[in-house]
């Protein structure tokens, strides 16, 4: 079933649409701007500032000047900014939502949920600003106190992508602020205008001018690379594909800054054969659909036993084919559109790549037709392992099953190796009813986090990060904040009495 009727997209003409350099909206220097496009209809919604090298200096040089007195802020005065902030986007989170359905497609009721999932990093970061603790001991000898601090970093680059544009905002702002950091904000080029409000929200709040200063570009390389560049800035973190991590990585060594790097992802889903068919598909649908798939926490690899092979295709093709896709500001829709005509190209090559190697379509498998970059839910079977979807991120509603065979731990052994065959490490999901088979394969996934009968991972009070090339460092929990922070050791003799 699909919708393409759009509906009317909202009002940009509150949101500040230049630079936010030192408090002030700044135009672009050469006076440049780009458009932002509505990815269900393709029409234009507004443009904003183009920045160059020029610009993201002077953003840089702006955060620098104002970290000693932001560090020295109290860190009951950060917190409180924060939940001023939090209660700002909860208050108007119909007006995120809208904003967000506008400049990337997700449908209204899941633009909804990220609002209030992005919002959640406030509040989690205003508790943790007044949390940061330190640790005092004396030498075994018994001569010399140790104190250890935590200090703020100092400036930092965040650069977050477009298929979360709230909450992985949030997910970095709200650590620098709660740390003492000052900071650069490049939001992506498809997805500023959530970004763009959400620095407004923050001014409303009372973060001080300077303190986070927004720089958007058509030319990442050139604005992100005087930063990396400059030796001002202490810190980079940075949510994207692994090749841009590991440039950003290599130009981090010259000035030796920290890096907080959440990078691409192959997670495989794994559906044992003592698993509830029923249950499993659900968690399938949170993992594989959240965001129409463009998710780097979306299940790639779909391996599920063969004797419960047919019955698990057959109910998740019936759930998926069920849904409505079109346009995200329709209430109907289920399924909106992908981010660009590139994505939807993309998708299309790995689906004909899959069926040319003999995989089976049970549903989709088409680009819709009509306006916008729509492609519908797909559920591809007996799909080749040397399938290029099977070594990609799809990153599109596309679901390609493998079946595993062999009988008790053999067929744990044997599902555990394919899926670990990847350098990726974000995420991995295993669904079964057997508690000791659960904890088995959970602890054998070479990954940074497991999802144990459920689809969903991400928590604000969770560690997000994985391991091997899906990235360095943790973003959201108790390990959050420490990113964001440095640790200084200060000796003192004791004196005798």
């Amino acid at each position: 079933m699909t919708t393409t009727e759009s509906r009317p997209v909202p009002s940009f003409e509150h949101i500040t649409t230049d630079l936010l350099i030192d408090g002030r909206p700044t135009p672009a220097r050469s006076g440049r701007r780009f458009d932002v496009e509505n990815p269900a209809t393709g029409g234009v919604l507004t443009s904003v500032a183009d920045a160059g090298a020029d610009d993201a200096l002077a953003a840089l040089r702006v955060a620098a000047a104002h970290q000693s007195a932001w560090a020295a802020t109290s860190p009951r005065s950060r917190s409180e900014i924060l939940y001023r902030a939090y209660q700002l986007i909860t208050e108007r989170a119909d007006e995120f939502a809208a904003v967000m359905t506008a400049e990337m497609g997700k449908p209204l009721a899941e633009a909804r949920g990220e609002v209030a999932y992005g919002a959640e990093f406030f509040r989690w970061f205003a508790e943790e600003a007044v949390r940061i603790g330190g640790d005092a001991t004396t030498t075994g000898d018994g001569g010399t106190r140790i104190v250890v601090t935590r200090r703020p970093i100092g400036p930092c680059v965040l650069i977050t992508p477009w298929n979360f544009p709230l909450a992985m905002g949030t997910r970095k702002i709200g650590p620098a602020i709660a740390a003492g950091c000052t900071m650069v904000f490049k939001p992506a080029e498809l997805t500023p205008l959530t970004s763009l409000l959400l620095a407004d929200v923050l001014r409303e709040a009372g973060l001080p001018d300077g303190v986070l200063n927004v720089v958007t570009t058509s030319d990442p390389g050139a604005v992100v690379g005087a930063w990396m560049s400059s030796g001002l800035a202490r810190k980079v973190s940075f949510t994207g594909s692994t090749e841009v991590g590991k440039l950003l990585i290599a130009q981090a060594a010259e000035h030796i800054m920290r890096t907080s790097m959440e990078l691409g992802g192959n997670a495989p889903f794994i559906v044992c054969e003592d698993a509830d068919v029923d249950r499993a598909v659900d968690a399938l649908m949170v993992a594989k659909l959240r965001n129409t798939g463009q998710a780097c926490t979306a299940a790639n690899r779909v391996f599920v036993h063969r004797n419960i092979f047919d019955a698990f295709a057959d109910a998740l093709t019936a759930r998926m084919s069920a849904l409505s896709v079109g346009d995200g500001a329709d209430p109907g829709t289920e399924i909106g559109p992908l981010v660009e005509a590139k994505a939807v190209a993309k998708v299309e090559h790995l689906v004909a790549d899959a069926v040319c190697r003999g995989a089976q379509v049970r549903c989709g498998g088409r680009r819709v037709d009509g306006p916008g970059h729509l492609y519908p839910p797909t559920v591809l079977t007996d799909v080749d392992p040397g399938a290029d979807l099977v070594h990609t991120e799809i990153f599109g509603p596309v679901a390609a099953l493998i079946p595993f065979g062999g009988q008790g731990t053999a067929a744990d052994d044997e599902v555990l190796a394919l899926a670990n065959r990847t350098p990726w490490g974000l995420v991995g999901y295993v669904c079964s009813e057997n508690a000791d088979r659960l904890a088995d394969i959970a602890d054998g996934l070479e990954v940074g986090m497991v999802g144990v009968n459920t689809g969903l991972v991400s928590n604000p009070a969770a560690p997000f990060g994985g391991i091997k090339q899906s990235g360095l460092g943790r973003e959201g929990g108790r390990l959050g904040i420490e990113e964001f922070l440095d640790v200084k050791y200060t000796a003192t003799p004791v004196r005798r009495r």
